[in-house]
């Protein structure tokens, strides 16, 4: 009866330690390893790297039915492990069509992870645009507020509406794993 006991307890204690382990996964790849190894497994599914310098490597496909998209893997300068990536979908010159990507996204995001964990959608002045010039024009100016958070075990997906200029708009989707975000805080508070 002992080894039964203790053949359970074993069982249940590498059953948690696996799962604190687990990463959030792009594309089906789990957001771990080194930004080499990371750009290589993008690049054999069909990425074209297009930059590495440093931290960030720059990759360019298609992703979610969406063609042209650049996608970056990040890692902190002082430890070379992966933990963020970004995908940055084409810019959009409407309010409509950027709007769409988002909704879209969403819509696709929220069947495969459930319901956004936050989710903030308004326009951030006592007027609100009517038209879709209106609309840009506050994008550009930081007065429009659209993201949605979809909180994981293993991490945690952001989708939100942004802006480079007055002149570029675009949907932005974020990766962050937990277990590599954990470890860089952790190297970064023995810094201190």
């Amino acid at each position: 009866m002992k080894k039964i006991i203790t053949l359970i307890i074993c069982t249940i204690i590498s059953s948690a330690l696996l799962a604190q382990t687990e990463h959030l996964k792009f594309k089906g790849v789990p957001i771990d390893g080194t930004l080499s190894e990371y750009v290589t497994a993008l690049s054999d599914q069909g990425f074209i790297l297009l930059e590495k310098d440093g931290n960030i490597g720059a990759l360019e496909g298609d992703f979610a039915g969406y063609k042209d998209c650049i996608i970056f893997v990040s890692t902190l300068d002082n430890k070379d492990l992966v933990n963020t990536i970004t995908v940055k979908f084409p810019d959009c010159d409407t309010w409509s069509s950027l709007y769409g990507c988002y909704s879209n996204l969403k819509e696709m995001l929220t069947e495969k992870y459930g319901e956004p964990s936050e989710c903030v959608e308004y326009f951030d002045s006592s007027y609100q645009p009517g038209d879709d010039r209106e609309k840009l024009y506050f994008v550009g100016f930081d007065n429009c507020k659209y993201q949605a958070v979809f909180s994981q075990l293993n991490g945690s997906i952001v989708l939100s509406i942004e802006h480079n200029s007055t002149i570029s708009y675009f949907v932005l989707l974020q990766y962050y794993d937990k277990a590599n975000s954990e470890i860089i805080r952790e190297h970064a508070i023995n810094d201190l």
